[in-house]
């Protein structure tokens, strides 16, 4: 699989926001397989002259499968701040999933205790008593039906591995083209879950800083332009 130039979203002084394309890893993929992390240094290196290595803290970061925002730190200050900012939940994480069935009720929240399974590289869903359990909660609402499926706008209030994937496929209703948590349905192009909008603090200013991530083709041929 090839990949083509950087999709830069946002940049400045410390942050560099880019939208990343699916099947692509975020980083620490195996050696001399293409990341995002590798294709942002060399970004940097090129447009900025950098000599030597160039820094970029990976601040959040998305599965192979799914598309959308991703944003890197240019500064080791920017990364321990905007680290503490997704620790204390202080960042607004808005995804878009396509996923099968029809939804029922159109909004509401999911609360659920996952646990890693190392063995079979997948989380699944426990009882608060599990001694790996950690909590996953997320509040949806549907945007718009789709053949045999759901639109739905996804917002984060935790950041677990895997967390929205499984919280959806536990409730009948898995992601587009996500085999791994018991989707029948093709998708395209990797998985039908999209980091539509992330929103922080600056690091050094403080203002909000809104990046939003344009929706792949693959959604657009499914006639989601998201406007």
């Amino acid at each position: 699989m090839t990949f083509d130039a950087l999709d830069v979203l946002f940049e400045d002084n410390h942050l560099l926001a880019v939208a990343k394309p699916a099947g692509l890893v975020t980083m620490g993929g195996p050696a001399g397989e293409p990341s995002l992390l590798a294709m942002a240094k060399r970004y940097v290196k090129v447009r900025y002259h950098k000599p030597g290595n160039v820094y970029l803290g990976v601040v959040s970061r998305l599965d192979a499968p799914v598309t959308g925002v991703v944003l890197l730190a240019r500064t080791s200050k920017a990364a321990r701040r905007l680290t503490e900012q997704f620790r204390t939940r202080a960042v607004e994480k808005l995804y878009w999933a396509l996923v099968e069935g029809a939804i029922r009720p159109l909004s509401g929240e999911c609360v659920d205790w996952l646990a890693h399974d190392e063995r079979h590289r997948r989380m699944h869903l426990v009882g608060p008593e599990h001694p790996d359990a950690k909590q996953a909660r997320l509040a949806y609402r549907r945007l718009g039906p789709i053949d045999r499926g759901s639109w739905l706008e996804v917002r984060l209030q935790t950041g677990r591995k895997h967390q929205i994937r499984l919280q959806l496929a536990g409730r009948g209703h898995p992601i587009l083209g996500d085999r791994k948590y018991g989707s029948g349905r093709p998708f395209p192009s990797g998985i039908a879950l999209h980091a539509r909008r992330l929103v922080v603090s600056h690091p050094v200013g403080g203002e909000p800083v809104v990046l939003e991530c344009p929706l792949p083709e693959a959604w657009r041929a499914l006639g989601i332009d998201g406007g």
